[in-house]
């Protein structure tokens, strides 16, 4: 390996080291009592749950605050799926670099940086569970633990089928690239790809804890935010640098080996095709959320009846508004910035270097899928339990009258 690649190599894993936040995330999420933290927003305003739709704009201010919160809980759900599965592909990965010349620097990276998802992962959840049974009395975005080859979308367009090919494709890959360099180093490749999305939102977050003055004020989930932030950025660079030094200190790809990187790549676009507008900045399939915006808008914090819930959710889904455009120009610069991160990776199809798949996506195809999906829930609200799950509600800890 380069003497230039191995600097920076070790000057971020340094600094990460030095840096490390998984002592102080382990601490705040210990000390973390919603009742602290119910009355103050946690994310900048926009970064809240149906943000810029009709039921924003008809929201209470305690009702806009409970949307913020549960854009929270919501976002970092989704986030614990994706460093799941990143906790063992790093393990992976690191086995198909033993072969490799001076292997041990990026083992040992990948090593610090599953100790502090383990961390993230930890306080995440902790905040989720622990907000939505004060709110709810259950979890509604917040799922349970998971294994490394479930879909890492949490809300995404699939069934039984697709679920078992994609943890069929993951444990394959998982298998080949343990024993494969370039396959190894390839995966940063979408690692990096991913967390480019991430970081679009989570920059933003961040800034929001900072603006806290004195900082130690600040809502414990703004911090975890904050320190996430931090600790993802030198992930990122591990990233950046495998994927696009590291790997060319590699003999060139077999015909094998660029198939299973495009393939690899092209299941990221497919991963990132939808937006959704209950959550600007996650890739998720809205009429998977159907279900958990119903329970939201029939529960005490909206009240809605059954009617009025299935109206909201038609204009919130089926129309335009400020919060669809917010999460579709989301999807646009996501996928900008993932043709820059690619364009120097000779290996690829041009469908991939392009990011064709996403930038098929558009606005109308988006409220088509609504306007038919929406209409398929509801047929299936009448042959349903959901219908009357909220007939007997219950006063929420942070309900206010």
């Amino acid at each position: 390996m380069e003497k230039r690649i191995q600097g920076k190599l070790h000057i971020n894993y340094n600094r990460n080291k030095q840096q490390d936040h998984t002592a102080l995330m382990d601490e705040v999420a210990a000390s973390f009592r919603y009742e602290d933290c119910q009355n103050e927003y946690w994310n900048p305003e926009e970064f809240s749950l149906l943000y810029g739709t009709p039921l924003w704009e008809q929201s209470s201010p305690h009702q806009r605050l409970i949307l913020n919160q549960l854009y929270w809980v919501a976002y970092y759900s989704q986030i614990v799926s994706a460093e799941i599965a990143t906790i063992f592909f790093n393990q992976t990965s690191a086995a198909g670099l033993y072969a490799h010349e001076d292997f041990r620097l990026i083992c040992d990276t990948l090593d610090l940086e599953s100790s502090q998802e383990r961390a993230h992962i930890n306080a995440f959840r902790t905040i989720a569970k622990q907000t939505e049974q004060s709110l709810f009395g259950k979890l509604i975005f917040t799922y349970p633990m998971r294994g490394p080859f479930t879909e890492t979308m949490v809300y995404a367009e699939t069934n039984t089928l697709k679920t078992w090919w994609k943890k069929l494709q993951l444990q394959y890959f998982g298998l080949i690239s343990a024993n494969n360099t370039f396959l190894a180093c390839q995966y940063f490749t979408v690692r990096g790809v991913r967390t480019l999305n991430g970081k679009i939102v989570q920059h933003k977050l961040s800034n929001y804890y900072q603006r806290y003055c004195p900082q130690e004020s600040a809502p414990i989930p703004a911090q975890v935010s904050h320190c996430h932030f931090l600790d993802e950025s030198f992930h990122f660079n591990s990233s950046t640098i495998i994927s696009h030094d590291v790997i060319n200190c590699l003999t060139p790809p077999t015909a094998f080996e660029r198939l299973v990187a495009n393939l690899g790549l092209w299941g990221c676009q497919r991963d990132h095709f939808h937006f959704s507008v209950a959550i600007n900045g996650i890739f998720w399939y809205d009429p998977a959320l159907y279900e958990k915006i119903y329970y939201l808008l029939r529960s005490p914090i909206f009240g809605l009846g059954q009617g009025e819930a299935q109206e909201m959710m038609d204009c919130c889904f089926t129309q335009e508004s400020e919060g669809l455009h917010r999460s579709f120009l989301t999807h646009q610069e996501a996928m900008a910035s993932y043709k820059v991160y690619v364009e120097k990776l000779d290996y690829l199809w041009p469908c991939n270097r392009e990011m064709s798949l996403m930038a098929s996506n558009c606005i109308s195809g988006y409220l088509a899928i609504q306007t038919r999906e929406l209409q398929r829930f509801k047929y299936r609200l009448r042959y349903s339990s959901l219908t009357s799950e909220w007939n007997k509600p219950q006063r929420h800890k942070g309900h206010k009258d």
